[in-house]
């Protein structure tokens, strides 16, 4: 049974998007197209989060955060993605 916080909110927009391999059995013109919704997505002002396992569609990101054996690898500002956005 839905809570009154649920019923609030039920209309609204999310502020968050989780998406594990959102492109990962795609051809890459429609991996590019899906990227380019995130960024839409994000450009309205909404935080997506991305995990992947392709290097090309990391790239799209601001900031790419790698793990390896459940530890932080790196974690670095995506320059290139940084001058886009400016």
């Amino acid at each position: 049974m839905p809570t009154r916080s649920h019923r609030k909110s039920a209309g609204k927009r999310p502020f968050l998007i989780l998406a594990d391999e959102p492109t990962g059995n795609l051809d890459t013109k429609t991996s590019v197209e899906i990227m380019d919704i995130f960024g839409k997505i994000h450009a309205g002002g909404n935080t997506v989060v991305l995990v992947t396992h392709e290097e090309d569609i990391a790239e799209h990101a601001r900031r790419i955060i790698r793990l390896r054996d459940g530890v932080v690898e790196s974690d670095k500002m995506n320059a290139i993605r940084e001058v886009a956005a400016k």
